[in-house]
């Protein structure tokens, strides 16, 4: 542990600065690999799947009430949760039932 404190010490007088402007870097680089890259890749797949829903496919809503798709419109999905029960929901809210299952495998 000195050899580590003898080692920033001496970086610190020497260009101090500039290391640590690296290591800001660094950390912002492994944030963006590690947290915002995966985020959007997910994104990208969920509004993928979304696109590709049709009537008759089974969803689960953000409240997680399971349904099958009855009709879609532009903004909105018209799902059946039970025999004479529709609900709609906004499209944004709605998720293949699938999904899920899928990324487990």
């Amino acid at each position: 542990m000195n050899l580590l404190n003898a080692m920033l010490l001496q970086a610190q007088g020497q260009g101090g600065g500039l290391s640590g402007i690296i290591m800001i870097v660094a950390m912002i680089v492994i944030f963006y690999f590690f947290m915002i890259r995966p985020q959007s890749k997910k994104q990208k797949e969920i509004k993928k799947a979304r696109e590709a829903m049709q009537n008759g496919d089974k969803v689960i809503t953000a409240g997680g009430i399971h349904g099958k798709i009855k009709d879609i419109s532009d903004d909105t999905i018209l799902i059946d949760i039970a025999p004479g029960v529709s609900i709609k929901v906004d499209k944004t809210s709605v998720y293949p039932a699938g999904a899920d299952k899928a990324e487990k495998k």
